[in-house]
């Protein structure tokens, strides 16, 4: 099959995927967990444990806060120390519950055996009840609950679920490990959303640069029992693996701006969302781990790393056991180069989505001084979302809200390609990104301000009637 690509935009970095020889290796337990309440996409979760209780690994420590929210559990056996604000991996203060851990003794019900079960349950509402109550989020990076996405509204049909098995961002490989070494767990976890879904076609999108694991998903499609899941190959180039940039490639449509994947027909998950899905609906087992990279320009190949993980383990207890921080390094980024994030804390704790903790040396960080735009478009051109980068970034500097959401920096989805094709170096995704948290506050109030006047206007009307 003739290798896809979206439509709009995009660049070419190199890969770099310096630790994908590197088979999955399972971190020992710490002396003590920090589990943040805030690490998933909506409202922040609520302890149900108090400081002095024991938990087991895999029990309920926080139930979700609102509809958009999720479980959060005990990623380990031991006593709750402390239930208090923490810096995160930005430096922001959040809720966490410390565990000092003791060992690990999982709760019962817990199947932690390696046998693949691949009959697929055929209670919908059972398997989002458990998607939901293992606290599966997706580990693309937005994190948002998978229960949900599922789930879509009334009127809504899922014409296509896509599986994001591209790993576009240079230097991450966890992704492509799992996709290697938990094939046939990620194939069924396929297989029970594309149950949820009402049975649509399944699409398994994984970049050409990674030929063994399109294979190696082949071939479990050859062995496993299911009907209408392909693999379809993805040329290597970023963001190939943007959600939007995957159904243009996929099933040749726009989600429109403002609009939802579910509106063109798709559900999009990461492979290892499915993993997670997986070993939640077969195994019972809430999402406590997941794998990351350990990897940088500054590392040889030895030390290059794919770690599984358990949820709230330090990043500095990670760094250390991995061999510490390399003396060249310059920068430490969450996730990839292009759209992670600078690690302002090391020890800040891992989350559910953590991907990765990237060393950079200083001459790969290093950003040259910045010039005069030159005006030849190239930002425009490397825009995966169509918009005009050099524009928005003018409006940004001249405070411009309106004309900024007129030229829609609210759908900015910041993959970079503006920053890393400007041959002005200017810094267009940080101001684009300022520009966009500005004009989400601004839309936010206007439909705050819209619910508050209809729910007055309502409430009008029902004195009006019973004044009659």
């Amino acid at each position: 099959m003739a290798k896809v690509t979206f439509s709009i935009g995009g660049v070419h970095p190199h890969d770099t995927k310096l630790a994908r020889e590197r088979a999955i290796e399972v971190l020992p337990l710490p002396q003590t967990l920090y589990i943040s309440m805030a690490q998933h996409l909506g409202a922040p979760a609520k302890p149900v444990v108090a400081v002095g209780d024991r938990v087991k690994t895999g029990q309920v420590i926080a139930e979700p806060g609102g509809f958009i929210s999720a479980f959060v559990h005990a990623s380990a056996s031991g006593t709750v120390k402390s239930i208090a604000p923490r810096a995160d991996l930005a430096g922001n203060m959040v809720p966490h519950i410390e565990i000092a851990v003791d060992g690990d003794e999982w709760v019962e019900g817990v199947d932690l055996s390696d046998t693949l079960v691949t009959e697929i349950p055929s209670d919908r509402a059972a398997v989002l009840d458990k998607i939901k109550a293992c606290g599966v989020v997706g580990l693309g990076g937005a994190t948002f609950p998978t229960h949900v996405k599922l789930n879509p509204a009334p009127g809504s049909t899922a014409e296509c679920l896509i599986l994001n098995g591209a790993e576009c961002e240079p230097y991450l490989t966890s992704d492509y490990r799992i996709l290697l070494e938990r094939t046939k767990e990620i194939v069924v976890g396929a297989a029970i959303m594309q149950m949820v879904l009402g049975g649509c076609r399944c699409v398994i999108g994984i970049e050409e640069n990674k030929p063994e694991a399109i294979e190696a998903v082949r071939r479990a499609l050859t062995e496993l029992p299911y009907d209408n899941i392909e693999v379809l190959p993805l040329k290597k180039k970023y963001p190939q693996g943007g959600e939007k940039q995957l159904i243009d490639a996929v099933m040749h449509r726009q989600v429109k701006s403002g609009g939802l994947p579910i509106s063109v027909g798709a559900v999009v998950q990461n492979v290892a969302t499915s993993l997670a899905v997986y070993e939640a609906v077969q195994k019972n087992k809430p999402l406590i781990t997941n794998t990351l990279t350990i990897t940088g320009d500054c590392l040889p190949v030895e030390r290059q790393h794919n770690y599984l993980f358990r949820i709230g383990m330090p990043l500095s207890y990670i760094a250390e056991y991995a061999g510490g921080v390399p003396a060249e390094a310059a920068k430490l980024i969450s996730g990839g180069p292009m759209m992670g994030r600078a690690i302002a804390n090391l020890d800040a704790a891992t989350v559910k989505g953590s991907s990765s903790i990237l060393y950079l040396r200083a001459d790969t960080t290093l950003r040259k001084a910045e010039s005069a735009c030159i005006r030849c478009g190239r930002c425009a051109d490397a825009c995966p979302m169509g918009l005009e980068p050099f524009l928005l970034n003018r409006l940004y500097k001249a405070g411009d809200l309106e004309g900024l959401e007129q030229a829609s920096a609210h759908d900015c989805i910041e993959c970079g390609c503006c920053l890393y094709s400007c041959p002005a170096y200017i810094p267009l995704l940080d101001h684009i990104r300022q520009a966009k948290g500005q004009v989400m506050g601004v839309i936010r109030a206007r439909a705050a301000a819209a619910k508050a006047a209809a729910e007055a206007a309502k409430a009008a009307e029902e004195a009006k009637k019973e004044n009659k």
